[in-house]
């Protein structure tokens, strides 16, 4: 786990510098300044745009490939429930007699009146 963990870090930084060595719309060099004639010298005639495409998605690719993997390690560590126990298993509560309805009261017999 150690190991995919700085296999992922270089990849990340390799990402980075092949992503700030792009040359950017505008201009057609490095984004360096001095380095920008020097580019085409090193990268061959077509300059360094499609080296360091190509160096970019490889690189993009493996820092794909490496977080799945890393993801999946972490997800095997601590796949746990808050729950810890699963709840007994008891047999089902016994039917409950039906309550009466309460029988209303009978009227009382009102003394007449005077």
């Amino acid at each position: 786990m150690t190991a995919l963990i700085a296999i992922h870090f270089v990849i990340c930084l390799f990402l980075v510098l092949v992503i700030l060595l792009q040359p950017g719309k505008s201009d057609g060099g490095v984004g360096f300044g001095a380095a920008s004639g020097s580019s085409q010298s090193i990268f061959g005639s077509r300059g360094a745009g499609n080296f360091l495409t190509k160096m970019t998605t490889g690189a993009a690719c493996l820092f794909l490939v490496t977080s799945f993997f890393l993801t999946r390690e972490r997800m095997k560590e601590f796949n746990s429930s808050v729950i810890k126990e699963e709840p007994a298993s008891s047999a089902p509560a016994p039917a409950k007699e039906p309550v009466k309805a309460a029988e209303p009261e009978a009227k009382k017999e009102e003394a007449p009146k005077k």
